[in-house]
């Protein structure tokens, strides 16, 4: 492949809203989870929000028994890389009038956090 043909590869893949992310470290994602998000998120029982088991993978606002938020329940997206990383920097922005309160500024904690629900969501 010459430059030129590198060039419009790259190109289309910067114009196709493709998310790069820096691989995940699933065991710092597990000590984040324990320390940020336990306080309201369990992996295998809803609490102030939703079970996060199965989570990688499911469509948003679906799972079973949690009382969503209207803003979630009309969300028509599917968690994965890309949605989990754009939800957990910035979820206002992805969903106005939902009730998390907390966002994960940093890349690569984010990565962590979304290699350790890929995770979780293999293990069972």
């Amino acid at each position: 492949m010459n430059a030129t043909m590198k060039l419009m590869a790259l190109a289309a893949l910067a114009g196709s809203g493709a998310v790069a992310h820096a691989a995940g470290d699933a065991e710092h994602g597990r000590a984040l989870y324990q320390a940020r998000c336990t306080a309201c998120h369990s992996l295998d029982y809803n609490g102030i929000g939703p079970a996060h088991h199965g989570v990688y993978g499911r469509a948003a606002g679906k799972a079973p028994g949690y009382a969503y938020s209207d803003a979630l329940k009309s969300l028509h997206l599917t968690w994965n890389d890309g949605t989990l990383d754009r939800w957990l920097a910035d979820p206002e922005q992805v969903a106005p009038g939902q009730r998390m309160g907390v966002n994960v500024p940093d890349a690569q904690e984010r990565a962590d956090l979304i290699a350790y629900l890929k995770q979780a969501a293999a293990a069972k």
